[in-house]
C-alpha cells in the first residue's frame, strides 16, 4: 500500500481541513514576513491608502469596472485621489497591492528615470494577448525592442513628409461629409454643396478616413471603409476595444466577463488580417529585394515580409499599427473639431493662419504644417485636454522605487515590490490646476479649450505627454501629427466655419470613452459651411 494511500485511511476529511487552513496560514505568514523584510531593504515608504468599505477591496474594483462601462474614468481616478497629497495613492485588492499616479516625477520614474525598472510585465501580456498578441504594445525586452525596430522605418521623415497618401482619400471624404454619411459604393454621386448646414457626425467619418489612409500607407491596400456603409472591421475592432478594457479594470475578476462579442470580432480582425498576410507571403525574396531597392511602394507589409514567415508574428504586428494608425489620430481630429465647434474665435484665427500661409487652394507641404504655430497650438490644445492614452499601467520588474508620494505628507519616496502594478493617468497630471500657472486674463482656467495660452506659456518637462515618453514613446508621433494638421488644414480651406449641435446631446460636458484610446463618446455632432468664393 502507498503512502497515499495510508494517509488517505488515517487521516479524516476534518483533519485535512485543519491541515490545509494551518498551511494557508502558514503561507500568508511566510509571504508577509518576506514582503517586510523586502520593503525593510528599498529606501521609501508606502503611499497613503485608498478607503474601501468592502472585504478584499472589491468596491474599489466594482467602481472601476462600473466607470470604464459608463465611460466615467476621470471621475473614478479623480475619486481615488480625492484628499490625497501628491497625486499618488495605493490599495489591496484580493491580497494584491496596487499603486496609482498622476504625479509627473512618478510618471518620468516609470517610463525613462527607471525604465529597467518598470514594463508591460507577463500578466499585462496574457490578459492582452487575444488581442495584440506579442506585438510591440504587450512586450518587453528583446521582443519589444524587435517589434520596435521593425515598425521605425515606416515612420522616418521621408516617409511622413510625402502627404499624397492624406490627399488622395480627403476627395472621399468631403464627399462623404456632403452626403452626411458613409458612400454606398466609389461611384456614388454627391453634390459638394448640398452638404452647406448639413449636421452630420463626423467622428465616424474620421475613424473611416483614418483606417481608409493607415490601411494604404502601410499596407498598400485600403479597405474603402468611406464608401462602405457598414464597415464589419471597424465595427468589430471598436468591440474588441470595448470588452478589453472591462477585462483589464475587473483584474481577478475579469474571468466573470462575457466573452462572446469579444471572439466574434476576433474573428472578423483575423479574417482581414488574413488578406494581407497572403498578399506578404506570397512575394517572394527577390521581388522583395526589388522592392527595397527601389523603394517605390514599398509598405509595412514589404517590411514584415522580409522579417518573417511566421504567419501569427505578422498578425499580431498587423493588429497593433492598425490601432495606432487608426484610433489615435481620429480620436484626435473628432476632439479637434469638437472643441472648434464651440470656439468660432479659434476657427478665424486658424482659418487666417492657413490662407496666409497656404492659400485656399493649394495643397500644404510638410513645411507649411510646422510652419503653422496657431495650428501647433490648436493640436497641443486638443492633446492636452485629450490626450491619447489617458490611462495606463507598467509593472515593477523588480523590487524598486517610486521617488515621490510616501508618507504623509506625500513627498516620501514609495518602495515598490516586483510585480506590483503602477497605474499611472495622463489626463489626470495634464488636467492638475496645481501644475498651471493661476487663471488670469491671459491665461484661462486649466479645464478650458485655449490655444492661446502656447504662445507664451510652455509645460514643464513630463507634464505634458500625450503621446508618452522615454524610450516607448510613440514612433508615429509625427505620422499622427502631420496628418492631423494636414486634414484640418484642408477642411478650413474648404470650410469657413463649423457649428456645434452637441449642446443638447451632453450639455457643455463631453463623455470621454477611453476604452483604449480617448474618444468621444457620444459621436461630434456639427454643421460646417463653405467659404464664400
Amino acid at each position: 500500500m502507498g503512502l497515499v494511500e495510508v494517509l488517505v485511511e488515517h487521516i479524516s476529511i476534518k483533519g485535512l481541513l485543519i491541515f490545509a487552513s494551518v498551511s494557508y496560514v502558514l503561507w500568508q505568514i511566510v509571504n508577509y514576513v518576506d514582503r517586510k523584510k523586502r520593503l525593510g531593504r528599498l529606501a521609501g515608504g508606502t503611499a497613503p491608502k485608498i478607503e474601501c468599505k468592502w472585504p478584499l477591496g472589491l468596491d474599489i474594483v466594482m467602481r472601476q469596472v462600473d466607470a470604464a462601462r459608463h465611460h466615467r474614468n476621470l471621475q473614478s481616478w479623480h475619486t481615488l485621489f480625492k484628499g490625497i497629497p501628491g497625486h499618488t495613492a495605493e490599495s489591496k485588492i484580493i491580497g494584491r497591492r496596487l499603486v496609482f499616479t498622476a504625479d509627473p516625477e512618478n510618471i518620468k520614474a516609470i517610463l525613462a528615470a527607471q525604465f529597467g525598472d518598470y514594463g508591460k510585465g507577463e500578466p499585462f501580456h496574457r490578459e492582452w494577448s487575444d488581442f495584440l498578441g506579442d506585438s510591440i504594445f504587450t512586450t518587453d525586452g528583446e521582443k519589444w525592442h524587435a517589434s520596435r525596430q521593425l515598425i521605425r522605418p515606416q515612420f522616418v521623415k521621408e516617409r511622413i513628409s510625402d502627404l499624397d497618401c492624406f490627399e488622395s482619400h480627403l476627395e472621399t471624404l468631403f464627399k462623404a461629409m456632403a452626403n452626411g454619411q458613409a458612400l454606398n459604393g466609389v461611384n456614388q454621386k454627391v453634390d459638394l454643396e448640398a452638404g452647406d448646414g448639413k449636421v452630420i457626425e463626423i467622428s465616424d467619418l474620421f475613424f473611416r478616413y483614418t483606417l481608409d489612409v493607415a490601411t494604404d500607407f502601410l499596407l498598400g491596400l485600403d479597405v474603402q471603409s468611406l464608401t462602405t456603409p457598414r464597415q464589419e472591421f471597424a465595427e468589430a475592432f471598436n468591440e474588441v476595444q470595448r470588452v478589453q478594457n472591462i477585462r483589464a479594470r475587473a483584474g481577478p475578476l475579469q474571468r466573470f466577463v462575457p466573452l462572446k462579442t469579444f471572439n466574434a470580432g476576433l474573428k472578423v480582425i483575423n479574417k482581414l488580417c488574413e488578406t494581407y498576410i497572403d498578399r506578404a507571403l506570397q512575394l517572394s525574396p527577390e521581388e522583395l529585394l526589388s522592392k527595397t531597392k527601389s523603394d517605390e511602394g514599398y509598405t509595412f507589409l514589404h517590411e514584415l515580409a522580409s522579417f518573417t514567415r511566421d504567419r501569427k508574428v505578422i498578425r499580431d504586428q498587423l493588429v497593433a499599427v492598425l490601432l495606432a494608425g487608426r484610433d489615435t489620430t481620429a480620436a484626435t481630429l473628432s476632439w479637434t473639431i469638437y472643441e472648434l465647434s464651440r470656439h468660432p474665435e479659434c476657427v478665424r484665427k486658424l482659418r487666417d493662419e492657413i490662407i496666409n500661409q497656404v492659400g485656399l487652394d493649394r495643397s500644404p507641404t510638410y513645411h507649411d504644417l510646422k510652419n503653422m504655430k496657431y495650428l501647433q497650438n490648436v493640436m497641443n490644445e486638443t492633446l492636452r485636454l485629450y490626450p491619447v492614452v489617458p490611462f495606463n499601467v507598467r509593472l515593477a520588474l523588480k523590487d524598486c522605487t517610486l521617488p515621490t508620494g510616501g508618507g504623509p505628507d506625500g513627498k516620501q519616496p514609495i518602495a515598490v515590490l516586483k510585480d506590483t502594478p503602477i497605474g499611472y493617468s495622463t489626463i489626470v497630471m495634464q488636467r492638475r490646476e496645481d501644475l498651471y500657472p493661476a487663471p488670469g486674463r491671459d491665461f484661462k482656467p486649466v479645464a478650458e479649450f485655449s490655444p492661446e495660452r502656447w504662445q507664451h506659456w510652455q509645460p514643464r518637462p513630463w507634464q505634458y505627454i500625450p503621446f508618452n515618453g522615454g524610450p516607448r514613446i510613440c514612433i508615429g508621433q509625427q505620422f499622427a501629427l502631420t496628418e492631423m494638421g494636414y486634414v484640418l488644414t484642408r477642411l478650413f480651406q474648404r470650410f469657413e466655419r463649423v457649428e456645434s449641435f452637441m449642446h443638447d446631446v451632453d450639455g457643455g460636458d463631453p463623455l470621454l470613452k477611453a476604452e483604449i484610446v480617448l474618444q468621444p463618446g457620444n459621436g461630434v455632432k456639427v454643421a460646417f459651411w463653405g467659404a464664400k468664393k
